[in-house]
């Protein structure tokens, strides 16, 4: 079993991500939001009215 650890720093519209795997960011509102992780890889997820979400994952794992 590992270990997990995760802090979040709200700054406005944007949110710094620490982990044990490293420091992430992210931005947006309630509808549309872009999160980058530690390792290089970006989420975009939008939500729509009705309860509809849409995720998609760019790039690959940057070593």
């Amino acid at each position: 079993m590992g270990w997990h650890y995760r802090k979040s720093i709200k700054v406005g519209p944007f949110r710094i991500n620490l982990s044990r795997h490293g420091v992430g960011h992210s931005f947006g509102n309630r509808r549309f939001h872009v999160t980058t992780t530690p390792d290089g890889r970006r989420h975009v997820s939008v939500r729509l009215p009705g309860g509809f979400h849409v995720s998609k994952t760019l790039g690959g794992r940057r070593y």
